[in-house]
């Protein structure tokens, strides 16, 4: 499956198929001319498909190196940053090389954000192995870093030269980080595709989603595609992207990154935001439930009982969607349609309350 998402300056191909990383050369090959190439990873990926990916972009006649960070969001940082700026620098490298980000959305935001600074701009492309880059993180040209007041505060706009998705590195995926990327495709599902949600609707588990990767995978690239090329630059539609993320983010960051996962955040933050909406009226009857059920389902957290609401508030203040003592949120006009609303900052404090377990 090719999907191509067209962009006024910069357009690019999606390649979806199963067995792709094993001949990524032939795919980079058409997309470059020779090169130098860096392929930024994480320790985890290297050692699963490193020296393969490495192998195979070498047939193709490039000159390639690797380098490894250690996985999880705290390697999304400026020091990190900084030290593959020196390395690139050693290596000799110029706005005529390219950078190849192997892993999942902590790989590739922080590689996409080097590419794009470096020398003002390398060659980029993403090759994303976990379902959240795959269905998400890897598609719509965001890059940026952590810092310690906010998750993603210090990044760019810069899309790559193309994507490359092979479903077939989900086999070797931990649990939890296949319900990681299940939470956006549920959050993909509820803000846009009704159809998307009848089929997760259909499964009994994970299992049987990742037996139809690809079909899901698919559809929620047709998802990010059409909203990016409507707003490429995340000024207006782009933003109901966003669902669960205001809320989320300030649980991740709160926490301690990777303390949490970006899924599992996003999972508390979708039905937390949704249940204060729905007790004023302002978003359907019983998609709270529905939304709970879903993630419920596919072993997703939902709530967030052991959180201090201070410390949440403090956080979501940073928000990039706040505008001076506003902030747009994101809510369900029904599953598969969503609105962007604006209100007060200070309103916030009500949709951090804890509801207690009885």
């Amino acid at each position: 499956m090719k999907l191509e998402v067209n962009l006024p300056h910069h357009g690019y191909i999606l390649t979806i198929e199963d067995g792709l990383l094993q001949n990524i050369g032939r795919w980079v090959e058409q997309l470059w001319s020779k090169q130098q190439i860096v392929i930024i990873t994480d320790t985890t990926v290297e050692k699963l498909y490193g020296q393969m990916v490495m192998t195979s972009i070498q047939n193709a006649g490039f000159k390639v190196k690797l380098i490894a960070v250690d996985p999880g969001e705290p390697s999304k940082s400026l020091a990190n940053a900084e030290m593959l700026y020196e390395y690139l620098a050693h290596r000799g490298m110029t706005r005529k090389d390219g950078i190849i980000a192997l892993g999942g959305g902590v790989v590739g935001d922080l590689a996409g954000f080097v590419a794009s600074t470096y020398m003002r701009g390398l060659h980029f492309l993403q090759v994303p192995t976990t379902l959240l880059a795959q269905v998400d993180s890897s598609i719509g040209g965001k890059t940026a870093v952590n810092t310690a007041s906010a998750k993603n505060l210090v990044g760019t706009f810069a899309q790559p030269d193309g994507v490359l998705i092979d479903p077939e590195t989900l086999k070797t995926l931990e649990p939890r980080r296949v319900r990681e990327g299940i939470a956006e495709i549920v959050k993909s599902a509820a803000i846009a595709d009704e159809n998307l949600w009848k089929l997760l609707d259909s499964f009994a588990d994970e299992a049987e989603l990742i037996e139809h990767a690809e079909e899901v995978i698919t559809a929620c690239c047709k998802i990010k595609r059409k909203v990016v090329e409507e707003d490429e630059l995340d000024t207006g539609n782009r933003l109901i992207l966003n669902f669960g993320h205001t809320i989320g983010h300030a649980v991740e960051q709160s926490r301690g990154y990777g303390v949490i996962t970006h899924g599992e955040a996003v999972a508390i933050g979708m039905v937390q935001m949704n249940r204060v909406a729905e007790s004023k009226g302002i978003t359907p009857d019983g998609s709270t439930a529905a939304l709970t059920e879903m993630l419920v389902k596919f072993h997703l957290p939902t709530g967030f009982e052991d959180f201090d609401p201070d410390k949440l508030y403090e956080a979501l203040s940073h928000d990039k969607k706040t505008s001076g003592q506003q902030i747009r949120i994101i809510l369900l006009e029904k599953i598969g349609q969503a609105k962007i609303v604006s209100m007060p900052i200070a309103n916030m404090h009500e949709y951090l309350k804890i509801q207690r377990r009885k």
